[in-house]
């Protein structure tokens, strides 16, 4: 059974830091792209940061780039290194996995079958 463990989410203040960390298991994830998605309440959930398969490419969303950086840590497990945090970053934060999303593309939801139960981040003003 495929399990997705996300960690490190909390309640910081604008300009602070804070990593994420997702361990998967009951299977390997060597040849699947892991990534990270978001979501406010009552919103869809929107494309944070991807890597495709160990030692692949890297995608972010425009509104991370640059602060944000996902780093495969060894074949199933995903960290993001989130820098210089604001408010609108608040929302709970899903690791996922997937196969497909290395053909239809690192930020489509649809490419990825496995998901986490999510973390919370809030950012205080």
């Amino acid at each position: 059974q495929v399990q997705m463990v996300e960690s490190g989410g909390g309640l910081v203040q604008t300009g602070s830091s804070l990593r994420l960390s997702c361990e998967a298991s009951g299977r390997d994830f060597r040849s699947y792209a892991m990534g990270w998605f978001r979501q406010v309440s009552g919103n869809d959930r929107e494309f944070v940061a991807a890597s495709a398969r160990s030692g692949g490419n890297i995608v972010y969303a425009d509104s991370v780039r640059g602060r944000f950086t996902i780093s495969r840590d060894n074949d199933n497990t995903v960290a993001l290194e989130m820098n210089n945090l604001n408010p609108s970053d608040t929302a709970v934060y899903y690791c996922a996995a997937g196969f497909s999303a290395q053909v239809m593309g690192l930020s489509k939801i649809k490419g990825y079958d496995y998901w986490g139960r999510g973390t919370q981040v809030t950012v205080s003003s």
